[in-house]
């Protein structure tokens, strides 16, 4: 980010009630010489009428709040001033967790914990992955929402889907995603049928903590039964599958599921690349992929090996992805069958894996 270094600041505006944590985020994010904390608010109505008068380029919000708190906050925020926001969490109890996304849904581009205290082992790494990500977030100009998907577009035909043909049965369904990626999941597994006949297996990139919360909130709104993977467990059809907290996670022969603590691949532990690469040995031609939001480059590679083997493949496209770092690193290696929006995705998941038995 040394074109932030070098150029204006990044007007940030910290959301938070608890008087020692907000100091401790204004301490934290001023300390960066790219960042310039442009004012604080104690709850939601505070920092309506904050944003209304500093236009910040990014904001931290605190979720449990008196008077409005951060889910209505940012609903009424992305209303009328949207902005980058960034939910910074203290509470990792998943049924709080699971309330948290909800402000996903509002608009919020990312849900981080509440850096580690100093002198806490992990004080140094969170404090870092708080600053990247509003750095990151600043880059956002515009933070979209996604309809809900109601009515599905009509079926495509037999052996058909949006115009591409495929002759392989669909066995099993991978997708990867980022920064942005929870909604969008949401909207795709809230729009898949009951009797969709195939199991999804996700890695949604996620800080620490969230994951359970993150599958709790997504049963929420589906029709399909979703599980934080368990090793060893063999994968059901029309069952979904996200990989937990610092697991990589791979499929075997016979559709059982291996949760392995390798290295970290891209820098990330779960790894889109890791779950991908099983999904092409063991499934080829037999499998679906595809990449949504999020920053990087990661299962990029592993996606066109995919397309390679005969899958059908597909990427988000760059109007409704958040960040199009890991759908646009797969278009431009020529990964990506198909380019989509988020409610398309699931219509042609429905027809591939319907006219693909």
């Amino acid at each position: 980010m040394s074109a932030h270094a070098a150029g204006p600041k990044i007007k940030v505006l910290v959301v938070e009630d608890s008087a020692v944590v907000r100091e401790f985020l204004v301490h934290i994010l001023g300390a960066d010489p790219g960042i310039e904390v442009i004012g604080t608010a104690n709850d939601g109505e505070q920092a309506l009428a904050a944003v209304a008068r500093q236009r910040p380029d990014v904001i931290t919000m605190d979720i449990h709040m008196p008077r409005l708190d951060g889910l209505e906050a940012t609903r009424r925020i992305m209303e009328t001033h949207p902005t980058p926001i960034v939910i910074v969490s203290g509470s990792t109890d998943p049924r709080e967790v699971a309330t948290t996304f909800r402000a996903m849904e509002a608009g919020a581009v990312a849900v981080l914990r509440r850096p580690a205290g100093i002198g806490h082992p992990d004080h140094e790494a969170s404090v870092g992955e708080l600053v990247r990500t509003v750095k990151l977030m600043s880059e956002v100009k515009v933070v979209r929402r996604w309809p809900k998907a109601g009515r599905q577009p009509g079926a495509a035909r037999p052996g058909e889907a949006n115009g591409v043909q495929f002759e392989a049965k669909v066995k099993v369904i991978a997708i990867g995603a980022s920064t942005g990626g929870p909604p969008v999941l949401q909207t795709i597994l809230a729009a898949l049928p009951q009797d969709f006949p195939v199991p999804v297996l996700i890695v949604q990139h996620m800080a620490a903590g969230f994951t359970q919360g993150f599958v709790q909130w997504l049963a929420q709104t589906s029709s399909l039964p979703i599980h934080l993977a368990a090793h060893d467990e063999t994968v059901r059809p029309g069952h979904a599958y996200v990989a937990p907290d610092e697991f990589q996670m791979r499929v075997e022969r016979g559709g059982r599921i291996v949760l392995k603590q390798d290295e970290p691949e891209n820098g990330l532990r779960p790894s889109v690349s890791y779950l991908l690469r099983s999904v092409a040995e063991v499934y080829g031609r037999d499998a679906v992929a595809g990449l949504l939001t999020g920053m990087g480059h990661d299962g990029a590679v592993e996606l066109k090996l995919l397309k390679d083997k005969g899958a059908v493949t597909f990427a988000q496209d760059k109007e409704s992805s958040v960040v199009h770092g890991m759908p646009g690193a797969a278009i431009k290696l020529d990964a990506a069958t198909l380019v989509l929006p988020p409610e398309k995705i699931a219509a042609t998941l429905a027809s591939l894996a319907k006219y693909g038995k």
